[in-house]
């Protein structure tokens, strides 16, 4: 029998049930790009979030049904809320069968909902997850018809309800989706650059470098300016899921009045928009017209200063702050050769321009630590879909930071 490791962003559901104090209290998983977990875990412990635990992709916790409303509401780094609905050992794909036939679906989702599977594993001993998703929409399909005498509908495309499988060695999870659409799809369709940033990695860049709206902040190479809307929301205290649906929307629990209140609670705590101290530039007028546009249709243009100018020739906005930014990386012939002169002449202006400032700069490029000729203070490893950057800082100190 062929083991299977797909996906492993997924990541591993916790490995055994933690005790429950409240009855109704409910075993959550939030996924979110590799690298972002222990960030998510701080997060979610802000929202309230009990028994808090990072994976390697992710982060199991504890609460109410309710707190997945808050969770997907307001979390910045996340891309699924997960609320676990079973777990159980098994041998086969008929033990799964069985074990999703066991579950009382129909009190978690109406008939008249549509519904679709979708599965992971990492060392799961089986042949085929398409064959387990097949399995557990049959189990589902079952149970209904015996409770309710019909099934729900499959959808692929835009179901109403999304039940996860996880399947590692010995055991499986289903989850059902509260999330619906990923979180970093904020309700907004932006225009993007050619390899735009995901609006929760963005988000965990900003994290990671311990930004706050009180700090000075520039991304010299803004693109259409992914981070900068990531702070200026953050500045104004606006909640990133506000003005979009959510999965738990059409579960059986789902409780409208606590979520009003919820949305209520949130909005309350919105700033009106004005200037703060978030800068960025870029070197094209046309990459630079995106970014505002992105701005002026989320009513942030007055909150951000943008600029066109070449960083090379940028000085800083003020004594100090923090520099986040993604530049570009070279992934196709000739690419290479440009930025190995970019990179340090980018070094270069750091040292000379930037004195007093940390720089944080995510790159997927393995030769940019070498090439920008600056003594990294902090390297982290994270993922932008499924290729390996790192984070490095660099605290820039006049005369210093050589390697």
């Amino acid at each position: 029998m062929a083991t299977l490791s797909r996906n492993r962003k997924a990541a591993s559901a916790p490995a055994a049930e933690a005790p429950r104090e409240d009855p109704d209290a409910v075993q959550f998983f939030a996924t979110c790009p590799r690298g972002l977990a222990g960030a998510l875990a701080e997060e979610l412990s802000g929202l309230g979030a009990k028994d808090v635990s990072a994976g390697d992709a992710g982060v199991a916790f504890g609460g109410p049904f309710e707190l997945a409303y808050a969770a997907n509401l307001e979390s910045r780094l996340a891309t699924r809320i997960l609320a676990r609905v079973s777990r159980f050992d098994y041998r086969n794909e008929n033990d799964i069968y069985l074990g999703a036939r066991r579950v009382r679906w129909h009190e978690h989702f109406g008939v008249e909902r549509t519904f679709k599977v979708d599965t992971n594993g990492v060392k799961a001993p089986v042949k085929s997850l398409d064959f387990i998703t097949l399995k557990v929409k049959d189990a589902i399909a079952d149970a209904f018809r015996e409770a309710l005498g019909k099934r729900p509908d499959v959808s692929s495309r835009a179901p109403d309800v999304r039940v996860h499988v996880f399947l590692d060695a010995k055991w499986c999870t289903l989850y059902l989706d509260t999330s619906g659409e990923p979180l970093f799809k904020r309700g907004r369709r932006d225009r993007t650059g050619e390899a735009p940033l995901k609006k929760n990695l963005a988000a965990g860049l900003l994290r990671l470098s311990g930004w706050t709206p009180r700090m000075p902040l520039l991304d010299p190479m803004c693109g259409a300016g992914t981070i900068l809307v990531e702070a200026a929301e953050m500045a104004l205290g606006r909640a990133p899921g506000r003005g979009r649906s959510f999965g738990f929307e059409n579960l059986a629990r789902f409780d409208r009045p606590a979520w009003e209140q919820v949305k209520v609670s949130s909005a309350a705590r919105e700033q009106a928009p004005g200037p703060r101290a978030i800068h960025g530039s870029d070197l094209y007028g046309r990459t630079l017209d995106a970014a505002r546009a992105n701005l002026r249709d989320m009513d942030l243009e007055g909150v951000v200063s943008l600029k066109q100018v070449n960083l090379l020739e940028l000085s800083a906005p003020a004594a100090t702050g923090l520099l986040v930014t993604n530049p570009p990386y070279g992934v196709r012939l000739g690419e290479k050769e440009e930025l190995a002169k970019f990179y340090p002449e980018l070094g270069h202006a750091l040292k000379q321009r930037f004195a007093g400032w940390t720089a944080y700069i995510f790159s997927g490029d393995p030769d940019l630590p070498k090439l920008i000729r600056l003594a990294a203070t902090k390297r982290t490893v994270l993922y932008n879909g499924a290729i390996e950057c790192r984070l490095y800082e660099y605290r820039m100190v006049a005369g210093g930071n050589r390697p």
